[in-house]
């Protein structure tokens, strides 16, 4: 009977809890980010003070503005994430606007710590996302339409109109992370062995110098 009772004891501590599945739930009505602090902490930074929290602590601007496309990409992300805005501190959620001009790219990358939605505000983009048995799921969408990607599941959007685009996504993390395959295998810092990626991707030192080039590596 005892050996039963351990064994089920073991279970339900190896096992995944849903509420393990996106950030923990909060245990106070609100956590205001000190972000600068030099405290450790676990999940989250630490709490502002309740006595020094103000309204202006639950409300963020940064989307009221167009971001700037002028570059390689022509997509320029604005982050509502806790860094920017911490109010959101142990809520588990953040928010992104993402404006593209035509023919912008937001390349392939993946969020390791969040699943997210979109809807396109403006614009037509080209959705796409990928799964574990590289099978592609995509579609062209529209104003008003709205798309999901799973969490760690590599993904890109691409502004396939005539005029700028612009989508907002939400996050079910307050720091959903992000990891861009160009940036990541050829900008890394110390960068992955040139014997790594030339094996990887079948092709001659060279090819591969030339695209670390371009990330700076």
């Amino acid at each position: 009977m005892a050996a039963g009772v351990t064994f089920l004891l073991v279970i339900l501590v190896v096992l995944p809890f849903p509420s393990h599945c996106a950030d923990p739930d909060p245990l106070q009505d609100f956590c205001v980010a000190i972000l600068n602090s030099t405290s450790t902490s676990l999940n989250g930074f630490p709490c502002k003070p309740a006595s020094e929290v103000t309204s202006e602590d639950f409300f963020f601007d940064g989307f009221t503005k167009e971001g700037n496309t002028d570059n390689a990409l022509g997509f320029s992300p604005t982050f509502g994430n806790v860094l920017s805005f911490p109010g959101l501190n142990t809520l588990g959620i953040a928010m992104n606007r993402v404006d593209y001009a035509p023919g912008g790219l937001n390349p392939p990358h993946s969020h390791p710590r969040a699943t997210e939605s979109g809807v396109v505000i403006k614009g037509k983009l080209f959705v796409g996302f990928l799964t574990t048995n590289n099978v592609l799921y995509s579609k062209v969408l529209t104003v008003g339409q709205m798309f999901v990607v799973p969490r760690g599941l590599v993904h890109f959007q691409m502004n396939v109109g005539k005029e700028k685009a612009i989508t907002i996504t939400a996050f079910n993390s307050q720091l959903p992370g992000v990891a861009t395959l160009a940036n990541t295998l050829f900008g890394s810092n110390p960068p992955i062995p040139d014997d790594v990626l030339t094996k990887a991707f079948q092709v001659e030192a060279s090819v591969i110098d030339g695209i670390k080039a371009k990330f700076g590596a």
